[in-house]
């Protein structure tokens, strides 16, 4: 399940001062910090139809007061109420509706996607990829049991499985899980020596047996650290030999993109974006005795995805 969504909103347009790119790069993307940044919103309705343009390192400031006139944190609760709980309800709320419309034309291949839609596509295609690369260094996958937990539409499940993993592979939207499901039996269906993923409607929290290895991608991003660090320890529990983690990385830059994404609402971003730190990935696996052996990192213009791959210390 993606998270760039909930760091932002179609109201918002981000440029340099260098050239614009019709197409975005799928290429990682360095950030240049001696370079303007300039963010554009038109029509929001948190400032009444008013422009914010902020230019430059210079205008942290002025972005901090802007923040301060819009309360993210007070609609957040306001979702909360009506789905009658907290974050988790709100996602599973979210990606089973409203949500999962949006998320399945991300995934999929139609053309109908504005710029920064392609970007996340392209980005959350490279984090699939760099993920196999991760799992198949270490040799072939066939029969190797592999848990996909948050699959999403399946764009994991649906590789492990071309490579012969035994995928059992869940999701807290049963949207997602029916999408998946039906990408699967289509892409993989008549195949030799190849076994269709087992998919179900799970949360996180709930799920349970042994694996192989235990893959969590962009799931994190919907967990607080406080929650992240037990979640990581359940997950840790399910795996014998590796564990596969994705996150939003928590820097200054990206948090302040958050912040930025978080004064606009709108139905693209209905969910809380928490962003970690990799020390306290790290910690938070130390603490179930667990290492990080390899470590990478997805970005494009508007998406962002640090991997770790954790291995019994």
């Amino acid at each position: 399940m993606a998270f760039s969504s909930t760091l932002f909103s179609p109201h918002v347009r981000f440029t340099t001062n260098q050239h614009q790119h019709s197409n975005p790069n799928p290429k990682i993307h360095r950030l240049n910090n001696r370079r303007a940044l300039t963010v554009s919103a038109l029509g929001a309705d948190t400032f009444d139809g008013t422009t914010l343009a902020v230019i430059g390192g210079s205008s942290v400031a002025a972005i901090a007061a802007a923040i301060s006139l819009a309360d993210p944190e007070k609609r957040r609760q306001l979702q909360a109420e009506e789905v009658g709980g907290g974050d988790k309800e709100v996602v599973r709320e979210y990606f089973t509706n409203d949500g999962f419309q949006r998320w399945k034309k991300i995934y999929g291949d139609t053309d109908d996607v504005n710029k920064v839609q392609l970007d996340i596509r392209i980005g959350h295609a490279k984090t699939v990829e760099n993920v196999m690369q991760m799992l198949t260094d270490e040799g072939s996958l066939r029969g190797v049991t592999v848990c996909d937990a948050g699959c999403g539409t399946g764009l994991l499940s649906i590789p492990l499985a071309k490579e012969g993993a035994i995928v059992s592979a869940s999701d807290i939207s049963a949207s997602m899980v029916s999408e998946a499901q039906s990408k699967a039996k289509e892409a993989l269906q008549g195949k030799d020596d190849v076994q269709i993923p087992k998919f179900e409607v799970s949360d996180l929290e709930s799920l349970n047996g042994k694996y192989d290895t235990v893959v969590c991608l962009d799931v994190l991003i919907h967990y607080p650290q406080s929650k992240a660090d037990g979640m990581i320890a359940h997950l840790a529990s399910l795996a014998e030999n590796r564990l596969i983690l994705s996150f939003a990385p928590k820097t200054f830059y990206y948090d302040l993109l958050k912040r930025i994404g978080e004064l606009f609402p709108g139905p693209s971003k209905a969910t809380r974006a928490y962003l970690h730190s990799e020390a306290d990935i790290e910690r938070a696996l130390q603490k179930v005795g667990w290492k990080i052996r390899k470590r990478g990192l997805t970005t494009t213009q508007f998406y962002f995805s640090r991997i770790v791959e954790a291995v019994r210390a």
